[in-house]
């Protein structure tokens, strides 16, 4: 499905009925990788996915783009979709944490919970902001391939590279989507995100932290910092998981999201 945006054309999946679920993907991902979430929570929620901007199917002007953009964006979809009134739980992994904190700090009268994956609160430092730099470039001059060889092998756990090699093809064939445009604009928004930090113990409404305890991108470090420092948290470390935690065990996360919407 496709929605029209101010300025953008949005591909998104919805599936199943009740409490509004927005999910928002990681970089260089698209809405493919919630699609265990999407078949297991749909009898739970309303599961809403889309592609954000620069990725998957959806319009990949060109960038920069910010993470302010990209919480708009998902505003206005929500707005096509009728859910101008209706809190909604927003979900995001890795950027697309770095989105939601985004989306709750722009409309917060919107978010009735958050789920935080792999994600962290702070921003970039001055050597990942140079790193970002450096990946645009590459992906510039060599492709989306040479972006994709970079981060796969940093995306999983060590045993989901062993045991579990369709979880690793999944991964490539969703990375390998990604236009360039959109790896370079999205690269300039995670580069100039602000720190939200500070943001966190204003937060009020509950969130669900959850992150691959084998993560080696963000460290569970993050996580457990991000937790404390919310009023209304709960964290969930996931045995067995990488970065891309709700593809390499999504029996314990969905068990984990489906308490999380009970509870609301």
């Amino acid at each position: 499905m496709k929605a029209q945006l101010p300025g953008l054309l949005m591909a998104y999946s919805e599936q199943g009925e009740g409490q509004p679920l927005l999910l928002l993907h990681g970089y260089p991902l698209s809405r493919r990788m919630w699609e265990p979430q999407l078949a297991s929570l749909s009898g739970a929620a309303r599961v809403i996915a889309p592609d954000l901007r620069g990725h998957g199917d959806t319009d990949a002007p060109p960038g920069p783009y910010s993470v302010d953009q990209l919480a708009d964006d998902a505003a206005h979809l929500l707005d096509q979709l009728g859910l101008t009134t209706t809190p909604v739980v927003v979900g995001g992994l890795s950027m697309g944490g770095y989105v939601a904190l985004a989306f709750q700090r722009r409309y917060p009268q919107r978010v009735a919970g958050l789920i935080l994956a792999a994600t962290r609160a702070g921003a970039d430092s001055p050597e990942a902001q140079a790193n970002r730099d450096k990946a645009a470039a590459t992906a510039q001059a060599k492709g989306n391939a040479a972006i994709v060889d970079a981060m796969l092998p940093k995306m999983l756990a060590a045993r989901t590279y062993t045991d579990r090699p369709e979880v690793v093809a999944e991964a490539r064939a969703i990375m390998a989507s990604a236009p360039v445009p959109g790896i370079v604009g999205t690269l300039a928004a995670m580069k100039t995100r602000p720190d939200s930090t500070a943001q966190l113990a204003a937060i009020t409404q509950p969130v669900l932290v959850l992150h691959g305890a084998d993560d080696v991108l963000i460290p569970p470090s993050e996580a457990e910092a991000t937790a404390r420092a919310l009023p209304r948290a709960r964290l969930v470390l996931i045995a067995n998981a990488g970065h891309l935690l709700n593809l390499e065990q999504p029996v314990a996360f969905n068990a984990e999201v489906r308490t999380f919407l009970a509870s609301l």
